[in-house]
């Protein structure tokens, strides 16, 4: 087990904490790990997660990257919206708040996502804010479109009653409670491979029960109906996939898809036996292929030499709040 992924490990400690303004006013917490001027990666968590999803990227990243992570809205630290603020819209308008707000005037960076993250990434790939900023995408674990119909969740044969179960599963607003053994069971067959080590899937356990029930409820309902297909084939920059074999949630067909319908597609990378939370279940892979689109796309990111500061990791983060 990596010891990046250990159950008493601290979360790393960011160099600066931002709350940002998206578009309608919803404040967005957003944090950044590393040194000033390193290059940089920007990376959007998964529908019920939140920045720690990351930690494994960030510790390694932030030692000569500038890594930022922020909460996706009613996640974490960025608070819950008013109904009918959660939307593909609004997963766009928040990312290039993000961009925006942590990056300079033409500032490229390599962007990373995460199922609904990398849905976030589709909605946005017609926007000025995405075009301005990314160099390169990775999408992990993601799909575009007709989500309950092809997710195999659900045990049993697809169709028509299959779909509307999954649909529920996805739209239900009931508390999860605590991470017992019966749930860590539960949320393993679901989102991650067979395999998967214990201590994993405890982390993703305390990170998805964190989520708040009306948050998770609000964008289950967005991905029930997700329709992402047009935003694939706009997204006009160079773009790797990578995905778990054994994911049920975004099955391995989501990917190959995607892959093969991108403009500037990078290829797939097919992770054998492993389920959809690949950056917590595969860490060294995610970041592996983060860190090849940086010396690709981003050439002072080949700089081995570069070193974080005093303050990258350890001590007390600076806050600000961005309008």
């Amino acid at each position: 087990m990596s010891r990046l992924l250990r159950r008493d490990s601290a979360p790393p400690v960011p160099a600066r904490e931002l709350t940002v303004r998206s578009a309608d006013g919803a404040r967005i917490h957003v944090e950044v790990h590393g040194r000033d001027g390193a290059p940089a990666v920007v990376l959007a968590h998964g529908w019920t997660c939140s920045t720690r999803f990351w930690d494994a990227q960030i510790r390694d990243l932030a030692a000569d990257h500038r890594v930022v992570v922020y909460d996706q809205r009613g996640h974490g630290g960025s608070p819950a919206v008013a109904p009918g603020g959660c939307s593909t819209g609004a997963l766009a308008d928040d990312l290039e708040a993000v961009l925006a707000a942590t990056l300079e005037p033409g500032e490229k960076a390599v962007l990373g996502g995460h199922s609904m993250g990398g849905m976030t990434i589709m909605a946005a790939a017609r926007r000025a804010g995405l075009r301005e900023h990314a160099a390169a995408v990775l999408l992990c674990s993601t799909g575009s479109s007709r989500l309950p119909a092809e997710s195999v969740v659900v045990p049993m044969r697809a169709g028509a009653v299959r779909t509307r179960m999954t649909r529920g599963i996805l739209v239900a607003s009931a508390p999860l409670g605590p991470v017992t053994p019966i749930t860590r069971r539960v949320l393993k067959y679901a989102t991650m491979g067979a395999g998967s080590a214990p201590e994993r899937v405890d982390t993703c356990a305390r990170i998805v029960h964190a989520c708040p029930r009306k948050a998770r409820a609000a964008w289950g309902r967005v991905l029930a109906d997700l329709d992402l297909d047009a935003g694939v084939r706009e997204l006009r920059v160079p773009t790797a996939v990578i995905a778990g074999t054994a994911d049920r949630l975004t099955p391995i067909g989501h990917a190959r898809a995607i892959a093969a319908a991108l403009p500037d597609g990078l290829g797939l990378t097919e992770l054998t036996g492993l389920g959809h939370m690949t950056p917590v279940e595969a860490p060294e892979a995610v970041t592996a292929k983060l860190r090849e689109l940086v010396a690709a796309y981003l050439p002072a990111g080949a700089d081995a030499d570069a070193k974080t500061d005093s303050s990258a990791g350890t001590g007390t983060a600076e806050k600000e709040e961005v309008a």
